[in-house]
């Protein structure tokens, strides 16, 4: 199977009949692993409204990643954990506090989640992001890009060479740093989208709720 990942929640549209929101959430199918939910969005009553919608059962998601402790990233995770009981939680370590009942890893340094997901670390004791390893290359799983694209590509290099890069990207717009990528999804909080897709026409790929990537 090629690695999937389906943006369930984003602020803008690409499947209709799907709720969007202010928020992120990616649901990502890898081999040799149970599918990993990356993000909640704001709301989880439209969360789990757009998985109904997607073909997607919560309950066999295997592992919840939270990318940093923002409400438009946290606010779907109570409704998922109403109907998973057994998902592995991997917190970023500035994320105090414990779930209930739960495994829930804190995250501060690169930690493997499955053979081909990891996370790089929570950066700038802010945010953490993923990195998954595919037959193109290294593809960067962004929640806002807090502590910097260039930071956040940097730790993920680490792991190889960068094939693309997929979720929120904030205010950045030092483009040169994406020179090389054959993938930039720009989602939920970009702010110069019209920018990226002119430069990176070729590139450039949408994003949207009910996208599908098959990488």
């Amino acid at each position: 199977m090629d690695t999937k990942i389906t943006i369930v929640y984003d602020n803008c549209l690409n499947k209709q009949g799907l709720k969007t929101g202010w928020g992120f959430s990616a649901f990502i199918e890898a081999n040799h692993t149970s599918p990993i939910l990356f993000d909640t969005g704001n709301d989880g009553v439209a969360l789990l409204y757009n998985m109904e919608r997607l073909g997607i059962a919560p309950e066999l998601i295997g592992a919840v990643v939270i990318s940093h402790n923002h409400s438009d990233h946290t606010g779907g995770l109570a409704g998922i954990l109403d109907v998973n009981n057994h998902a592995t939680i991997y917190l970023p370590a500035s994320m105090v506090g414990t779930i209930p009942g739960r495994k829930v890893i804190y995250v501060s340094r690169p930690q493997q989640i499955s053979r081909d997901v990891f996370s790089i670390g929570e950066l700038k004791n802010m945010e953490q992001s993923l990195a998954i390893k595919t037959d193109r290359g290294i593809v960067v799983v962004t929640g806002c890009s807090h502590p910097g694209v260039g930071v956040i590509l940097d730790a993920a290099s680490s792991l190889g060479e960068i094939h693309g890069i997929i979720g929120g990207l904030h205010g950045f717009r030092d483009f040169s740093r994406l020179d090389g990528l054959s993938l930039i999804c720009p989602c939920h909080c970009t702010q110069y989208k019209e920018e990226l897709e002119h430069r990176f026409s070729d590139q450039y790929m949408g994003c949207g709720a009910g996208l599908e990537l098959a990488l």
